[in-house]
């Protein structure tokens, strides 16, 4: 045994956890969440408030939730996992009963000191709830039928309530995190295939309708889907937030035009500069190289994520390990997708950097159960 080995064993439990922690991984969110501060402060105006100071508490908050999530053992959260997303299925009931409006959506609900959305809590219990029945399934069972009809379901309830409020983009992100989960725990290629074969065939039946007697989507709805695939043809009505995002982007260059030089956010022709628009902002300001450094912090989190998995031998820790990388990975990828035209507008915020308070507690609250199973996996020390 080592002499750090040995200092490291005899030092009390509540300690050696602490030792235990990724720092790593707390340090790169930490950067993450340090260029959203950033990029608050210049939307603003070079202020702090109305964005940035608060961004700063709930960011302060969230390493303490993380901080007192990691310090559970694992097990706890597992034997938990069920009952959390039970609460996140009452609560988005409850949104549809009494939840608050906000920009034409009822997504929120008011709890007095802040405005809770359960889409957002959701994200992470959903995946909590996956690991632990796959946990719990023996693997020959993984791709039965009737074993496989009720892990959809768990996806499927939530995704509809969500839907309804409505909130496309997190019921993407809630359908593809889950299936993340069960592709990750063995789940047979052939069940994905045949998902994808029927949303490939009813993009084309969508299309072919179109004009016909028999057209599946209403006329407004395929005036849309036109301005998605050339968002020149309404410049200023549907296609106006991204042809200025991709006027942003495209202005940058390399270096980009400054710190707080960025004139498509500054004369306000940049939509939702301090949330979903925020990375078209950064792109403007600091250029390729702002924005490509941006997203290789992203990448190295998913990094060691997945490194951590790989080191935990107990399943349910790495899945859920796992499934938090690979929602996170499509919490960003879908926004940088959305404000580049990749991807329809779907109200994806980026995360850690976009202003928001549910996203930001509940994201670190999703890492503070990263950590717990990293700190509580079986050591030799």
């Amino acid at each position: 045994m080592s002499y750090l080995e040995y200092n490291v064993k005899h030092v009390p439990a509540g300690l050696r956890k602490v030792l235990h922690l990724n720092w790593a991984l707390l340090l790169l969110i930490t950067a993450v969440a340090g260029v959203g501060f950033l990029m608050l402060y210049s939307v603003a105006g070079g202020s702090f408030s109305p964005w940035a100071e608060p961004q700063m508490k709930r960011y302060a908050l969230g390493v303490f939730a993380m901080f007192v999530v990691a310090m559970v053992p694992i097990w706890f959260w597992r034997s938990v996992s069920g009952f959390a997303y039970l609460v996140s299925l009452i609560l988005l009931v409850l949104v549809e009963v009494m939840g608050s409006v906000g920009m034409g959506a009822q997504r929120w609900i008011d709890l007095g000191f802040m405005r809770l959305q359960p889409s957002e809590l959701m994200k992470i219990t959903l995946v909590m709830c996956l690991a632990a029945y796959y946990d719990w399934l023996p693997t020959e069972k993984t791709s039965r039928p009737l074993w496989v009809l009720l892990p959809v379901l768990l996806i499927i309830i939530p995704t509809a309530l969500v839907l309804r409020q409505p909130d496309l983009g997190t019921s993407i992100l809630l359908l593809t995190g889950g299936a993340i989960v069960m592709f990750l725990a063995g789940v047979h290629w052939g069940y994905f295939a045949a998902v994808i074969s029927m949303v490939v065939g009813l993009v084309v039946a969508v299309f072919q309708s179109r004009g016909t007697d028999w057209q599946l989507l209403k006329n407004y709805q395929y005036r849309r889907i036109d301005t998605f695939l050339d968002p020149s043809s309404d410049p200023l009505g549907a296609g106006y937030h991204i042809t200025q995002s991709k006027i942003a982007l495209g202005s940058g260059g390399w270096t980009g035009r400054g710190f707080m030089q960025g004139t498509q956010s500054r004369l306000n022709f940049l939509p939702e500069k301090h949330t979903d628009f925020i990375f078209t902002t950064l792109a403007e300001e600091f250029g390729y190289i702002g924005a490509i450094s941006l997203l290789s912090l992203y990448a190295l989190i998913v990094v060691f994520c997945i490194a951590s998995a790989i080191a935990n031998k107990d399943r349910y820790s790495s899945l859920l390990i796992l499934g938090i990388a690979g929602a996170f990975f499509l919490f960003f990828a879908v926004n940088m997708s959305m404000v580049m035209g990749l991807a329809p507008v779907v109200g994806v915020p980026l995360p850690l950097v976009s202003y928001g308070g549910s996203a930001m507690l509940v994201l670190m609250v999703g890492f503070g159960l990263v950590q717990s199973a990293h700190v509580h996996r079986p050591r030799q020390v």
